[in-house]
């Protein structure tokens, strides 16, 4: 073969190299966007439908927009933030706990005797997502993340107005194993938190996530909710996320502050 067939070879080679890719990192870009558009779309999907707010005959968008206000908290006080006190790197509408639970600016380490949900770091200011009907707040959907078996889960909580019924609960993130801690995304399972209670009338965290089966029976069912079968380790993480953000540590400085509101 002559040296010149072998240039040819290796021009043509790279040609078609530097052709690939260029169309594949077109490609990356372009599916980048769109990832991230359905990235958002679920995500108000699941604060939609753990404020039971999932309606066919509108668009997720329209349905946000008209049934939701996204306010700022500041986790360490309970206090709602004015629009002028939010950080300048906060985003209320594109409000992503990931990143923000990494930042350095936004977010804090959590003490290790303190970190039940095995997060290690927890954002300073959280928006919480209020379901209003006219003028008033019927419920409150809040951001929830923590270790399961394999992953980190993301996820919602709604409480009713009274800081106590619980009235949706779904994750939008998650890694878990198909079939076993993925029923997580299992609608029944989901079903079963509603109408539970996060709270006694003393005001005592009690909710939590069995090993194995609620008994009707049970005086305390109604504070107890299935674990998630063939998977204890999901079950467990589950239930020491919700008892996280809904224990003093998490969400309580903020019940504690509409209480006093409301009072």
């Amino acid at each position: 073969m002559s040296s010149d067939s072998t240039k040819k070879t290796i021009f043509v080679a790279l040609g078609v190299c530097f052709v690939c890719s260029v169309l594949v990192s077109t490609t990356a870009v372009s599916l980048n966007s769109i990832q991230k558009n359905n990235q958002k779309r679920e995500k108000l999907k699941n604060i939609l439908a753990a404020g039971d707010l999932l309606q066919k005959e509108t668009t997720i968008e329209k349905t946000y927009q008209t049934n939701i206000d996204p306010v700022v908290i500041d986790i360490g006080s309970g206090k709602l933030l004015r629009e002028d006190g939010v950080p300048p790197d906060l985003n209320i509408q594109n409000f992503d706990l990931k990143d923000v639970s990494k930042d350095p600016r936004l977010s804090e380490t959590i003490p290790p005797d303190e970190d039940i949900a095995n997060i290690k770091r927890r954002p300073k200011y959280m928006v919480v997502y209020r379901v209003m009907e006219g003028d008033s707040v019927s419920k409150y959907i809040l951001p929830i993340y923590g270790k399961g078996l394999w992953s980190t889960m993301y996820g919602f909580i709604a409480l009713d107005d009274d800081l106590r019924t619980i009235r949706g609960f779904t994750f939008y993130d998650h890694g878990e194993t198909p079939g076993l801690g993925g029923e997580v995304d299992n609608p029944k399972w989901k079903q079963t938190w509603e109408g539970k209670m996060a709270f006694d009338q003393n005001r005592q965290l009690r909710i939590q996530v069995l090993k194995g089966s609620v008994d009707p029976s049970d005086p305390n069912s109604k504070f107890k909710v299935d674990g998630l079968s063939g998977s204890t380790l999901t079950t467990r993480g589950v239930d020491q996320l919700v008892r996280y953000w809904l224990g003093e540590n998490g969400y309580g400085p903020f019940f504690d502050y509409l209480r006093e509101e409301k009072s």
